[in-house]
């Protein structure tokens, strides 16, 4: 693949998460920008793969277009990935593994769909070369995406390897932590861009604290890894590469506002400590041990976002009064800041006695959640 030559890309995501990732890709400047499901297809050159790679927030992986065609049967599926040349991609002696995604009624099962484009890829080399590459899907050199939708069937290289949310500053956490990716998106929702302060005020292992300060110093979210995907791939631009990480971390700047990071239980309180340190913020977030109804809010107006107990992997004696609790405290302690909740107990959300100015459905796992603005304003407006 040539540096500067046309690609057809996919970032992949979370439900939810699309708009604002599809905000991410304008400002790297890709074009042909397309919200799909749990997903943002673009246009770029292999210089925006990098970049989109160690920059991209609110993104899982990406994937590179490589071949399109309809099927029908399972014949079908093998024709079209053995017409595909291998050789351009990978070696025999490189390592393989195929990640397939299915819906429809030709093929019921990814694992099969899998399968048949594994087979397909080794019969081709072994064809030519009387050698067939091996299986590794833990770290193989080229890993192989096929999505197959109805009959539509879509063939891509995985750029990424390892998943994006794995920014690789995690050393230590505590029951239920929120996913990077998920915590990322959600700040980018809330329209914080650093010009405010931030809290969390349970922030269980400091996921959300940590990526606010990212995004307050343009600190690149994949500055800790030392991998992706394309560096074992043929043509990989090493220089090309180096020049779009040296531009992204000169671009990290000192951020003087706070974000805090508070935990009622002692041992979230240093779950976060250790990794604020791991992430080299310890300058930068402010950490307390404090029950949320006794913190008070930093003296200039900010942004709160927390993800509370749901009362599903957390158990909480009394949802709704809890719920009521944090309602009262935002009236009493945080007024001028805009708080944001997240929960899939909606019940309990109804507890809070605000009145949501905007409701976001994101999904935390596998639970579905509401993702809530309560605009805290002087006087009549609240609530």
């Amino acid at each position: 693949m040539q540096t500067n030559h046309s690609l057809t890309l996919l970032a992949k995501t979370f439900a939810g998460l699309e708009p604002v990732l599809a905000g991410e890709l304008r400002a790297l400047g890709a074009t042909g920008i397309r919200e799909v499901k749990r997903a943002v297809a673009f246009e770029g050159d292999m210089r925006l793969m990098y970049r989109a790679n160690y920059e991209l927030r609110s993104a899982l992986r990406i994937l590179v277009h490589l071949h399109s065609f309809p099927v029908y049967n399972e014949k079908n599926l093998y024709d079209g990935i053995r017409d595909i040349d291998w050789s351009k991609y990978m070696s025999v002696s490189d390592t393989l593994a195929v990640d397939a995604v299915t819906a429809g009624e030709v093929f019921r099962h990814s694992q099969f769909a899998g399968l048949l484009t594994k087979d397909a890829i080794v019969d081709q080399f072994r064809d030519r070369y009387q050698r067939r590459p091996d299986v590794n899907t833990v770290a193989p050199v080229l890993r192989v995406n096929v999505h197959i939708q109805g009959t539509h069937c879509d063939v891509s290289l995985d750029a990424s390897g390892d998943s994006l949310h794995r920014r690789n500053y995690r050393r230590d956490t505590v029951e239920a932590p929120l996913n990077e990716v998920l915590a990322a998106g959600m700040i980018l929702h809330s329209g914080w861009n650093g010009q405010r302060a931030f809290a969390d005020p349970m922030c269980g292992s400091g996921t959300l604290p940590i990526e606010a300060a990212m995004i307050a110093t343009h600190t690149p979210p994949q500055i800790k890894r030392e991998s992706f995907g394309f560096f074992r791939w043929p043509g990989f631009d090493r220089k090309c590469w180096q020049e779009v990480k040296k531009e992204a971390d000169g671009r990290i700047k000192r951020f003087d506002l706070p974000i805090l990071a508070s935990d009622k239980d002692n041992r979230a309180r240093n779950a976060t400590s250790i990794n604020v340190m791991s992430a080299g913020f310890d300058d930068t977030i402010r950490i307390e041990r404090m029950a949320f109804d006794k913190l008070q809010a930093p003296d200039t107006a900010g942004t709160l976002i927390t993800n509370p107990p749901y009362d599903e992997r957390l158990k909480v004696e009394d949802i709704a009064a809890f719920y009521k609790g944090m309602g009262d405290c935002f009236k009493q302690h945080w007024t001028g800041w805009d708080a944001w909740l997240i929960s899939s107990n909606r019940e309990a959300l109804k507890n809070v006695g605000l009145r949501a100015s905007r409701k976001i459905t994101l999904f935390n796992g596998a639970l579905e959640c509401s993702f809530q603005q309560f605009e805290l304003y002087e006087g009549s407006k609240r609530g």
